[in-house]
């Protein structure tokens, strides 16, 4: 289904309830089903943590997880350490394309046993729980920072708990660090030193303890580039946030001031206003820690006839959709000359935007969200446009509630 946006201004003062991350709720979700006694509020609403939830309440044989690959990994690790249970984890074809090798084989070496049922390398997977005595295992540290924190969240219930030792330049580290803390909070005893990671084992059970989730910043990211393509002056309140955040993509804060985009922060809420015009017409970012808002990056830059160089980029190839190829051949649709390597994304200053041009989602949730700003600045229709609830289902009702026109 399609969904027609017509050419809109919003409204110069909007407030938005965004849901909880949909990376820490998992990372908890996760620590709940080994610690029954973590309380967690404001879980994030998205499809990821809807079928992550499921999967680990559920006793059924076939878990299928659809599109959901945090949940794919993290699943992996945590059916592989419980002792007794046998598994199948299936999901979307999409995810019976996206690699999972290098997490079996260390689980594997850990001594799991896991083994794949149609594609070397690919879901679906067929696991057998078993205790995990050895503790020793090496990653490439320029791997899917989601193989790593499945190892880690289940590091504190293995016998001998976890030392994992990272080769080369690491990437996405404030995803691994989000990690880390969460499992602090809950008292779990870690070190990261001179690339080596320590989990300790935790022996005892977890006291009643309450975590709260923070909102998800992801989702945050679309509003920033509502509010880069807006007037001066246009303000928009999002809960609930804070500055000291765990998540990578906060980084939106600073990068958004080169738009013109003020973040101020306020008691649990951040207001994000559109100072002045954008000083530049050249931008050039490292997105390796923040690779989930290339998307809106590339978008805002169109919408502002701004060059960029985005690098970094290299773990967007395994997402829901190489969101390098969508990327490049959806810009080209609106008019904009754009180049890619296999970790960066080059987008030349675009001063005409073509209008009416149907954006494809390549069932990826990123996709549809990062391009409807753009009707800010000119009529646009996106495909598939329901594949939003992956992350944030209520999207295009916060978008109609500040003022975006559309039909269904």
């Amino acid at each position: 289904m399609t969904i027609q946006l017509q050419k809109s201004t919003i409204k110069i003062h909007s407030k938005i309830i965004i849901t909880g991350s949909k990376s820490e709720s998992n990372r908890l979700l996760l620590l709940q089903a080994l610690y029954p006694e973590l309380d967690i509020e404001n879980v994030s609403n998205s499809d990821d943590s809807v079928v992550m939830s499921k999967a680990l309440a559920s006793s059924e044989k076939v878990l299928d997880i659809h599109h959901a690959g945090t949940a794919m990994r993290f699943l992996t690790a945590y059916f592989a350490s419980k002792e007794d249970r046998q598994v199948i984890l299936t999901g979307s074809a999409r995810m019976k394309e996206r690699p999972i090798e290098i997490l079996v084989e260390t689980l594997n070496q850990l001594g799991a046993e896991i083994s794949y049922l149609e594609t070397f390398g690919c879901p679906p997977l067929q696991i057998k729980g078993k205790r995990l005595s050895k503790h020793k295992v090496t990653l490439n540290a320029n791997v899917s920072s989601q193989y790593i924190s499945a190892l880690l969240l289940i590091a504190s219930r293995l016998e001998n708990g976890l030392e994992l030792t990272l080769e080369g330049t690491i990437t996405s580290m404030p995803y691994i660090n989000m990690t880390l803390d969460l499992l602090n909070q809950i008292g779990v005893q870690t070190t990261f030193k001179n690339q080596i990671i320590t989990v300790k084992p935790k022996k005892d059970d977890l006291k009643t303890k309450t975590l709260t989730v923070e909102s998800d910043w992801s989702s945050a990211s679309y509003f920033y580039s509502i509010v880069a393509l807006s007037p001066i002056g246009t303000e928009i309140e999002l809960s609930f946030y804070k500055k000291q955040s765990l998540q990578g993509d906060a980084v939106l804060a600073e990068i958004y001031q080169t738009f013109g985009v003020q973040t101020l922060y306020e008691d649990d809420f951040i207001r994000l206003k559109k100072l002045n015009e954008v000083n530049g017409k050249n931008i050039a970012l490292q997105l390796n820690n923040s690779p989930d808002i290339a998307q809106t990056i590339a978008v805002t830059c169109l919408g502002l006839g701004m060059r960029c160089h985005l690098k970094g980029l290299h773990t967007l190839k395994i997402k829901e959709t190489d969101r390098l190829v969508a990327l490049q051949n959806e810009l080209q649709k609106l008019g904009a000359k754009v180049t890619i390597t296999q970790d960066s994304l080059t987008l030349e200053d675009t001063p005409i935007i073509n209008k009416n041009v149907v954006i494809q989602t390549y069932n990826d949730h990123r996709m549809a969200m990062a391009f409807a700003p753009l009707a800010l600045k000119t009529d646009i229709k996106i495909e598939d446009y329901r594949v939003v609830s992956k992350s944030y289902p209520t999207f295009w009702d916060d978008l109609e509630s500040i003022g975006f026109i559309f039909s269904k």
